[in-house]
């Protein structure tokens, strides 16, 4: 396996991004890994090697660049009132903005393959993934939200409104206990996405909480959901790309 930290360059500086990809074999589907709230990290980092070593050449941006090059979670209430401002300085535009600029770079990497790419998002980035699969149709083939947070909002921008657009496959895994994600918002993101005849699956996980695939996670990771979600992720990007 190969690792790179390397910055891309987008409009609004320099964001320092992750990429891993299996040494031979190449070119790579390209999967684009989109960060919870707590921020790039060595966890996240485990994770998209996971992803690259059954084939891909998977990108993690940090999307707190404009900010800061690092954030270092402390889970305590100073901590926490950090993350959340910084979670809130980002927009679905302006991620969308990023992943074209994630996207010039992969076009001149000799190990990403060209064409139809996967996108998955964790927590704050569900909506992200979310939004890609509308907003770069033409190069999502398959997009995934991991206990989404704010998949319908009454913001201008919020990623349901676009969901006519979606060419490709979606995936949602839910967690049981999420305050972030209620199931009555679930019911209605199915409403919308039958009516807009996406191809979409939306997957409960009983017993599970919002964070569960984070082996970091401590009282909240359950090995069980995070099996499973790595099963449904890897059958999706096979059948996909």
């Amino acid at each position: 396996m190969l690792e790179h930290h390397i910055d891309i360059e987008t409009r609004d500086g320099k964001m320092n991004t992750f990429i891993t990809h299996p040494e031979e074999g190449g070119p790579h589907p390209v999967i684009l890994f989109l960060m919870d709230a707590p921020g790039k990290r060595e966890e996240l980092h485990d994770m998209a090697r996971r992803i690259a070593t059954v084939g891909y050449y998977v990108i993690l941006p940090n999307l707190y660049y404009r900010t800061t090059r690092e954030f270092q979670l402390s889970r305590d209430e100073a901590g926490m009132k950090e993350m959340f401002k910084l979670m809130y300085t980002l927009s679905n535009p302006m991620v969308m903005q990023d992943i074209s600029s994630m996207l010039a770079y992969a076009e001149g990497q000799s190990a990403a393959r060209a064409g139809k790419i996967g996108v998955v998002g964790y927590c704050m980035s569900g909506p992200f993934a979310f939004a890609a699969a509308a907003q770069h149709a033409d190069r999502v083939a398959v997009s995934a939200s991991i206990y989404g947070a704010g998949l319908i909002t009454d913001k201008p921008d919020s990623p349901h409104l676009e969901a006519a657009k979606i060419s490709g496959e979606m995936y949602f895994a839910c967690a049981e206990i999420d305050q972030y994600a209620p199931a009555s918002q679930i019911t209605e993101l199915e409403q919308l996405l039958t009516e807009a005849k996406t191809n979409y699956r939306i997957e409960w996980y009983p017993g599970a909480e919002h964070g569960f695939a984070f082996p970091q996670r401590e009282g909240i990771y359950h090995k069980a959901s995070a099996e499973r979600h790595w099963e449904r992720l890897f059958r999706l990007f096979a059948h996909n790309l």
